[in-house]
């Protein structure tokens, strides 16, 4: 029987810590229907029996402290609400106990905004991990040294694991209990809990927010630029150009400021006002590639999918009633 660890941090959010749990245990109600033993034993660790939740408008009852548990087999996060730097700082007294527990043998999993507190551990540097797009930005700034990769719904290395945004992490449960109990029992707690199996991309929910928290002022005016005449052929020799900067120190500065290159800036702007007028007009797809600065049309739907993982017809359907009646 493999020991289940859902931590229960203050301010993690009800649903994924309440998700995870029913989903887990209706596994084992699976086996005692076949008349097998349980699978999981599942409890909820804290640093306090009774853990405040969404402002205090919940409390989680925990089955165990951490001090409490002398072995688990996999370490749950769930995701957490506010503030996420100070969310980290309120639980901090979780840090060593996940450390030790990984290095003693346990898996360790994060749901969404947990991947914060789990990257306060250094257990994910030089690692991939995924997270809510929303969150990605702050992600960097703090965590540096791992991985981020924004379009993934799921990563699995080494015995540590994270998912995307918000309910994304339900796909990620899924996957752990296909891993532990087979796929037999992850398609049947799909179909019981009425989840879409192996999602792998969030990349068609993504927003791109561009990454303006830093001090770079030329950078800055850069980005606005862009956002601003993305319609137009901007070239890096123009941006650098008007803001008196050599062409590589330009390039170099903007990488280390927005995380994207020029073109890859230029790129997703581009991308987001097509997926914009997708979502509300009823233009068709070249009119809306013409809209914002494409003329090729074997590169406009190239890049769309790259960066959607949808094409320009597939995102309509998906998000515009009336241009997919249309």
């Amino acid at each position: 029987m493999k020991h289940i660890s859902i931590l229960v941090p203050n301010g993690a959010i009800l649903g994924s810590l309440e998700g995870t749990r029913q989903l887990f245990t209706q596994v084992n109600q699976f086996f005692a229907a076949k008349g097998a033993p349980p699978m999981f034993q599942v409890q909820l660790v804290g640093l306090s029996k009774a853990t405040p939740l969404c402002g205090g408008r919940f409390t989680a009852n925990t089955d165990a402290l951490i001090d409490e548990i002398q072995k688990t087999d996999l370490i749950v996060i769930p995701a957490l609400d506010g503030d996420l730097r100070v969310a980290v700082e309120k639980n901090r007294d979780f840090l060593p106990w996940i450390t030790r527990h990984y290095q003693n043998g346990a898996e360790v999993a994060s749901l969404c905004v947990g991947a914060f507190l789990l990257a306060s551990t250094g257990l994910l540097n030089g690692r991939s991990c995924a997270t809510h797009w929303m969150a990605a930005n702050e992600f960097r700034q703090l965590f540096p040294e791992v991985n981020l990769v924004t379009e993934k719904i799921i990563t699995d290395e080494l015995g540590i694991y994270s998912s995307g945004g918000a309910f994304s992490y339900l796909n990620l449960i899924l996957y752990l209990i296909e891993k532990y109990a087979g796929r037999e029992i992850a398609v049947l707690s799909a179909k019981v809990f009425a989840i879409e199996i192996d999602r792998e991309s969030q990349s068609p929910f993504t927003i791109f927010q561009g990454q303006k928290e830093h001090e770079d002022e030329p950078v800055k005016k850069a980005q606005e630029f862009i956002e601003n005449n993305f319609q137009d052929r901007i070239t890096i020799d123009q941006l650098a150009e008007m803001n008196a900067l050599g062409r590589r120190n330009l390039e170099r500065r903007f990488k280390k400021a927005t995380s994207n290159t020029v073109a890859e800036y230029i790129q997703r702007v581009k991308i987001e006002a097509a997926k914009k007028n997708l979502e509300i007009t009823q233009k068709n797809i070249n009119e809306i590639m013409y809209d914002v600065g494409y003329s090729d049309t074997k590169a406009f739907r190239t890049i769309f999918k790259k960066i959607t993982g949808l094409s320009p017809i597939e995102y309509r359907n998906k998000y515009n009633k009336v241009g997919a009646i249309a």
